[in-house]
């Protein structure tokens, strides 16, 4: 079995939610909610959290989990694992999962999921995940983003808008419904360092959607297909449910 790292990018600035890594209202700060969860995965070795703010680093530290301090003026948080990986000794770990630092009820499964289907196909540099829409989620919403997958479980195009397109609305696409992606990767290390040389493309940046880098470079991205039902904080209206749930009060 490969070594297999997480690491989860933790950002103190959000325009959304300022703060957010250690809102506490639970009575742990949300990146620990989400430590915990990746903890629980069978796949996982070790855990890093990689933050550009001292407050994060000294709170993740405090409930002892490594944290590692990076540069603030990473485009995404791919960039910032990437730096993580560079300082770590060459080869030491086979695959890098990187897990959203705002994902408080991931389940374990799905990072174990997306490890699988990333074993399965070693001409992969990258993987992640997809999962059919719940009913309560509306697929025109540009927060949550779509995926459309090929025969062979990799991804075709990732967008904000509702793909596909059912143009004579015959049929279903994609064996039921459309896709939703979920921000979690894993990487190949040398893919990773050298996905931070590629230089921007257009799809990127009109989408706003870092893993499309990745397909006009034409590296495939396989897609671990599952169903998922929790959703990453975005908003502190979003955490406010989050702490209803897990605190099981109104």
């Amino acid at each position: 079995m490969p070594r297999i790292l997480a690491v989860i990018p933790a950002r103190y600035a959000s325009t959304r939610f300022p703060g957010k890594p250690l809102a506490s209202a639970t009575g742990k700060p949300l990146i620990q909610h989400v430590v915990e969860r990746v903890r629980l995965a069978k796949s996982i070795e070790r855990i890093i959290v990689a933050t550009d703010d001292q407050r994060i680093l000294d709170a993740v530290q405090a409930f002892g989990t490594e944290a590692v301090m990076t540069r603030q003026d990473h485009p995404n948080g791919t960039c910032r694992i990437a730096e993580v990986v560079q300082n770590l000794p060459p080869d030491e770990f086979q695959i890098i999962v990187n897990v959203q630092g705002d994902e408080p009820e991931l389940e374990p499964r799905v990072v174990d999921e997306l490890v699988k289907i990333f074993l399965a196909d070693p001409d992969a540099p990258m993987a992640t995940v997809a999962s059919a829409f719940t009913d309560e989620e509306d697929p025109s919403i540009p927060d949550i983003t779509k995926v459309v997958v090929d025969r062979h479980g990799r991804a075709l195009y990732f967008s904000r808008c509702r793909i596909p397109y059912n143009r004579d609305g015959i049929g279903q696409a994609n064996d039921g419904g459309l896709l939703k992606h979920l921000g979690l990767y894993a990487y190949r290390p040398q893919f990773l360092l050298k996905y931070v040389t590629l230089a921007a493309t257009p799809l990127e940046q009109m989408e706003q959607l870092e893993q499309l880098r990745a397909l006009e470079h034409g590296y495939p991205i396989a897609v671990a297909q599952t169903r998922v039902s929790h959703h990453g904080v975005d908003t502190p209206r979003q955490y406010e449910e989050f702490v209803q749930r897990y605190t099981g009060q109104p």
